[in-house]
């Protein structure tokens, strides 16, 4: 029988069963839809992770409090949540980046931080915030541009005068139409004269500065209660320099600290560990979906050897009339193959759909190797769950078909 007959065949017995047909193909439908969500959330995650981490600099060097392994990052969370742990009980100190500044002259750039939150106040408007205490160069690091007015320097980081800069998102929410430099705002129970306003970045999570204030790190040593800093950043003057940052870093601070006390940590390495665990993670989230492509198959599968049982004196009329086993055969395959590929199609729109969504509450990258792989895998579940149905039709007797009842 021609293809094309074959096709049109199939067609006419799925419309005749139009309900049983779509709750048939919802399991694959799901399945190619939650495939490509998961994956596009793991991986937009790990590319907005590396670009952010890229744009702080393409040499750079983080002194982090604690012995981080990052051979053990993943592993139940253990490394991660330490790492935290770490950085509350942090033992660095704001002088040690002019140790590091003046005995490693390979460093081009260097930053201190000092993290937490508070709510920011002006007039009648109060919203959740991020604020990060650093030193006066951090800009330069970062390399973010102003809407208005600039960063604090080093005379106010050194008197601990308080004074702000605000992220674009803060400065819409809080300020609205009114020019937000020279304005004062209260984070907790602080009160700070904002003078610069960051562009607008865009992006989701810790990186993004739209919704961060940024005061002088000894100001929110004071707020926060914290006489030592968080987190060291540095930049290296160039690639080849990188590693020697690193071995002359922990050379100087091992002179303060005990070597558990602290971790030297390169950008490729952390980017690296950080690619594993997500490359990781996005394939474990891709094959928990995939698991509704089985369910979808074996859906199928009921189905057709349910339009098997029904349709039992039609294909014994059929074979009474010359039709041979492998065209009843493929005529039942056909239709399997056409509600799963049918489904996958859907599948793929609800999920691009679902992803695209998603991306305006987080980082989502849509993959073109999981819709080929979540369409393959679709198409295949028709053959391979048809098989048995259209197997069990192409073998049924002619005269014991037309006798059922």
């Amino acid at each position: 029988m021609p293809f094309k007959q074959l096709f049109r065949t199939a067609w006419r017995s799925i419309k005749v069963n139009k309900s049983r047909s779509l709750l048939t193909v919802l399991g694959v439908i799901i399945g190619v839809a939650s495939v490509i969500i998961l994956v596009s959330v793991g991986s937009g995650l790990k590319d907005y992770i590396t670009n952010e981490m890229q744009d702080m600099g393409s040499n750079l060097v983080m002194v982090m409090p604690g012995d981080i392994k990052l051979d053990k990052m993943g592993a139940g969370g253990s490394a991660m949540s330490s790492s935290f742990a770490a950085m509350q009980a942090s033992k660095l100190k704001l002088e040690y980046i002019d140790d590091l500044r003046q005995g490693i002259p390979e460093i081009k750039d260097i930053v201190g931080i000092v993290m937490g939150s508070a709510p920011a106040r002006y007039q009648n408007e109060v919203i959740s915030s991020q604020v990060l205490g650093t030193t006066e160069n951090y800009t330069d690091l970062r390399q973010y541009g102003f809407v208005s007015g600039g960063f604090f320097g080093k005379a106010d980081v050194n008197s601990g005068r308080k004074v702000a800069v605000i992220g674009y998102k803060i400065a819409d929410e809080l300020f609205g139409d009114i020019p937000p430099v020279g304005e004062k705002i209260k984070l907790g129970e602080y009160r700070y004269t904002v003078i610069g306003v960051i562009e607008e970045k865009g992006g989701q999570g810790t990186m993004s500065p739209d919704d961060k204030v940024y005061v002088p790190i000894t100001v929110a040593q004071r707020q926060f209660g914290q006489s030592n800093i968080g987190i060291i950043f540095a930049e290296a003057k160039s690639a080849d320099d990188v590693a020697r940052v690193v071995s002359q870093s922990e050379e100087i601070l091992k002179r303060r600290l005990d070597a558990d006390e602290f971790t030297v940590l390169d950008q490729k390495e952390i980017l690296s560990t950080v690619s594993g665990i997500l490359n990781t993670l996005t394939i474990a989230l891709g094959g928990i979906a995939a698991i509704s492509l089985l369910v979808g198959g074996i859906g199928i599968m009921n189905m057709m050897l349910v339009s098997v049982t029904e349709r039992t004196r039609e294909i014994g009329l059929r074979k009474a009339l010359g039709a041979k086993p492998e065209v009843i055969m493929a005529q039942f395959l056909t239709e399997a193959v056409m509600l799963s590929v049918g489904g996958g199609i859907f599948g793929i729109l609800l999920g691009g759909g679902g992803a695209m969504l998603l991306s305006l509450f987080m980082p989502t990258t849509i993959t073109a190797w999981s819709v080929a792989i979540a369409f393959i895998v679709s198409a295949a579940v028709g053959i391979i769950f048809g098989v048995t149905p259209a197997k069990r039709a192409s073998e049924l007797s002619p005269i014991e078909a037309l006798r059922h009842e």
